[in-house]
């Protein structure tokens, strides 16, 4: 009796091996989502900002200058974040097929194209934003963004 009471009273090294490994199995998947958690929210910063930056930079497209078709590219937060602008005059997506008469004293529409990356520039960390400008004939006084 006393052999019985004796052996059931404690674990066999089995048992507690098994435990441990299972214990090292479920810590290790959770330190696994807890850094990929970790990732996301990285990168939800991440595009926030820039996101942020490209507003900013947008709101302060044709301000005080007249717009002008071209290429302009720089950086934010010391290079943290580049950014790249084409500024073009838009363009009907119906295209030759269907031309429409051009007044030259109307106002005209600009197409905005700022891409702003940041990392390694891979696509994931890039934010595209698109945007249309009405802006008045540049031969005529005032030839700003309306």
């Amino acid at each position: 009796m006393t052999t019985f009471a004796r052996r059931a009273a404690g674990f066999t090294l089995i048992e507690v091996i098994v435990a441990f490994a299972i214990l090292a199995l479920g810590l290790t998947i959770l330190l696994g989502i807890l850094s990929g958690a970790t990732k996301q929210v990285r990168w939800a910063d991440d595009a926030g900002r820039a996101s942020m930056h490209a507003q900013t930079l947008l709101a302060q497209q044709g301000v005080g200058v007249a717009l002008a078709p071209g290429h302009t590219e720089g950086d934010f937060e010391a290079g943290r974040y580049r950014w790249t602008l084409d500024i073009a005059q838009w363009r009907d997506p119906a295209g030759p097929e269907n031309p429409q008469p051009v007044d030259p004293g109307a106002p005209q529409l600009m197409s905005l194209d700022l891409q702003v990356s940041w990392g390694d520039g891979s696509p994931r960390n890039r934010l595209r934003v698109q945007s249309l400008r009405l802006v008045a004939p540049t031969n005529f006084p005032g030839g700003t963004p309306l």
